[in-house]
């Protein structure tokens, strides 16, 4: 493997770091719930500074840059011409929502610490619990976009169409999605268990892109899976 082009995964976990602080100055602070429809709608929220906010999405901006460059740096695994076309478009698709859910989030949590902190917390919560209910067909649709290029890694990797052994197909984002997910339910409700949980998704990325950082950095690609891939 070209040792320059394994670094790129570096920068993948420079864009988990980005998007993970930012996952965590949105969130870390006092647990206690002030809605009943969106458990983050929290005391702590209202206690965050803007600044905060407003930094937590301004680390998207070379967040999504970095994982853009380290997923499509992932396109050099995969043996078939017409499986690596596949992945390539299926990533064009599923980094355009990235963005635009941080905003939803970002934007949902300044208003409800605009108006709590207005001295109306009542209100706070009705009017952010109508604008997330509004728009929160967001979420789903994103999902359904960011979601396949990850599923198709995963079929790639477990079929053996890329130069990595079949076994990483265990060290895939969803799976480590999960069993993070399942660490997240044996958590007591505090300040740390809402930054864990806003940041799953970034810290699944970062211990996937560590992973084959060291797969590469190993010599490991290359053996098992190569031989007899169409596409």
């Amino acid at each position: 493997m070209n040792e320059t082009k394994n670094h790129l995964l570096l920068l993948g976990l420079l864009g988990c770091l980005c998007y993970g602080a930012g996952d965590w100055l949105m969130l870390y602070g006092d647990p206690t719930p002030l809605s009943t429809s969106y458990y983050w709608l929290t005391q702590g929220v209202l206690q965050i500074a803007p600044w905060r906010n407003a930094l937590a999405m301004a680390l998207a901006f070379p967040g999504i840059v970095c994982y853009g460059v380290a997923l499509f740096s992932l396109e050099r695994y995969i043996t078939g011409p017409r499986a690596r076309t596949a992945y390539h478009y299926l990533n064009v698709f599923g980094l355009t929502p990235w963005m635009a859910l941080h905003l939803f989030y970002v934007m949902a949590l300044y208003l409800f610490w605009h108006l709590g902190n207005a001295g109306d917390v009542a209100l706070a919560a009705r009017t952010t619990e109508a604008l997330l209910d509004h728009l929160i067909w967001l979420v789903p649709v994103s999902e359904a976009l960011m979601l396949p290029p990850f599923v198709y890694w995963l079929y790639l990797t477990a079929a053996g169409k890329t130069t990595l052994p079949r076994r990483t197909a265990a060290t895939n984002v969803l799976v480590i999605y999960g069993v993070l997910y399942g660490v997240k339910m044996l958590l007591p409700v505090s300040a740390f268990r809402l930054g864990f949980t806003n940041g799953l998704m970034s810290e699944s990325m970062a211990v996937f892109f560590v992973v084959l950082y060291v797969v590469g950095r190993g010599g490991v690609a290359g053996g098992e899976g190569r031989a007899g891939i169409a596409g």
